[in-house]
């Protein structure tokens, strides 16, 4: 059979060997962490608690502050030392809860000692929990997507009733090079993700005109996955489709995996649910088994650390919190000869200009890159070639509207469809003048932003 696949693409190199066969490890817990209020897309949560407050795990530490907005929660026990402003990836500042992991105080005499259990919603069932209850939990616990927008993932399991559902399938493709999370994830705890993708579509079929179906997509480059997963739905005698997907970047991309898994094409500017579908991560879908079925909030994001700057690359449970140079620190450090410091995958990451910045949910990978990972050609002229173009998955033009950006021409850039760009790299890594086309396009795309609306 054929794999399934999308028109365009790349095919970088992918170094996953690095980290594939490693299996997940849970990092200890550091002496401080640094929990960010803006964990999320939309507005950051508002603080609950004040400093020397003693917060137990599982505490809500700041309320959603909007429809589109999430809780927080405290990934430990301890005592809040301060509330400040302080680094975060992305590069920018924001508001950050400092907490001292450990007990309380010791009680004054004639006072009672303080309860320092975690705190847990109460366990519902796979079979009995209705999608009401299931929704509610997601957005009481706080989850996010984790494919790498961080959206409220109860926002995106209530499409309006104009959007009728008809399938769901979750992202296994982890398509970036390096990382190896996702994969690890699908060997390690497969019937827990069978239960996740089950629960998501309780949650979407009560309100559906007709049935969900339920998929997932894994790249053809994760052979024991996909046996796995296949095997898990088996015995939980579920209905899951297993799609085998061609190994393509960015094949992970919500509408290139809607192409590929059902051959719908998703209109530019648009969102899955205008053509029925849903999509969520692999880790947003344990995340919701844990919250519905253990009651357990996020407290730890599951990451790949590698690159060939750090001396021991690992697939990591890392306390939510934690800064950069303590994970990096853990494994083992830099090489001599590491240059920079990515969060996310190399493609469609950041790179950290602090390594204060603290892990958040939605964190999937930390690269360390040397400079024979980073090393570029000098750049050139464009010789028109079209490369960059054929690659593009969503069928932009990416070399006129880096030239529009260039001479700040951003209406017609607005017009030529800057806005639709998901900044994947496939044009930057294709160009054989070398062009950091996706930063032009970047760049182009925030002062689009910042221009009147056509229709004010």
């Amino acid at each position: 059979m054929a794999l399934r696949s999308f028109r365009g693409g790349v095919h970088p190199p992918e170094h996953k060997e690095l980290t594939e066969n490693r299996a997940l490890e849970v990092m200890p817990v550091p002496a401080e962490i640094y929990v960010p209020l803006g964990q999320h897309l939309g507005k950051p949560a508002r603080p609950l608690v004040k400093k020397k407050a003693f917060v137990r795990q599982g505490q809500v530490l700041a309320e959603s502050a909007g429809f589109i907005s999430a809780p927080i929660h405290s990934p430990v026990t301890g005592t809040v030392t301060k509330q400040a402003r302080g680094p975060v990836v992305g590069g920018t500042q924001a508001d950050l809860l400092v907490i001292k992991p450990g007990d309380p105080p010791a009680p004054a005499e004639g006072e009672e000692p303080q309860d320092t259990s975690p705190v847990r919603f109460e366990p519902l069932s796979l079979e009995t929990a209705t999608a009401e209850q299931i929704i509610a939990r997601i957005r009481e616990a706080g989850i996010v997507g984790q494919g790498g927008a961080a959206f409220p993932t109860a926002v995106k399991l209530s499409p309006p009733p104009d959007k009728p559902i008809d399938w769901m399938i979750i992202n296994g493709a982890e398509c970036e090079p390096y990382l190896t999370r996702d994969y690890r994830l699908m060997l390690e705890r497969t019937d827990a993700l069978v239960e996740g993708i089950l629960l998501i579509g309780k949650a979407l079929a009560e309100k559906a005109p007709g049935p969900v179906n339920l998929g997932i997509g894994i790249e053809s480059n994760k052979p024991g996955a996909i046996a796995a997963v296949r095997e898990a739905i088996a015995r939980a005698g579920a209905l899951i489709e297993v799609f085998e997907l061609k190994t393509k970047y960015p094949q992970g991309g919500e509408k290139m995996l809607i192409d590929a898994a059902t051959g719908r094409k998703v209109p530019p500017g648009a969102l899955p649910m205008e053509v029925g579908c849903v999509i969520q991560n692999v880790g947003t879908a344990l995340a919701i088994r844990d919250a519905v079925l253990a009651g357990e909030v996020p407290r730890t994001a599951t990451l790949t650390v590698s690159g060939l700057g750090i001396k021991e690359p690992r697939n990591l449970v890392v306390t939510i919190g934690t800064p950069l140079r303590e994970v990096i620190a853990y494994c083992g450090g830099p090489t001599p000869d590491a240059r920079r410091v990515v969060v996310g995958g190399p493609m469609m990451g950041f790179a950290a200009f602090s390594l204060d910045a603290p892990v958040v949910k939605a964190t999937s990978g930390i690269l360390v890159l040397t400079e024979r990972e980073l090393a570029a050609p000098p750049e050139t002229a464009c010789i028109s070639c079209g490369k960059c173009t054929a690659a593009c998955p969503i069928n932009l033009l990416p070399t006129r509207l880096a030239r529009l950006v260039q001479h700040k021409r951003y209406e017609e850039a607005r017009d030529l469809g800057i806005e639709v760009c998901m900044e994947c790299g496939t044009c930057s890594f294709t160009c054989p003048a070398h062009i950091p086309l996706v930063q032009y396009l970047r760049l182009g795309k925030k002062n689009v932003r910042n221009l009147p609306r056509k229709d004010a």
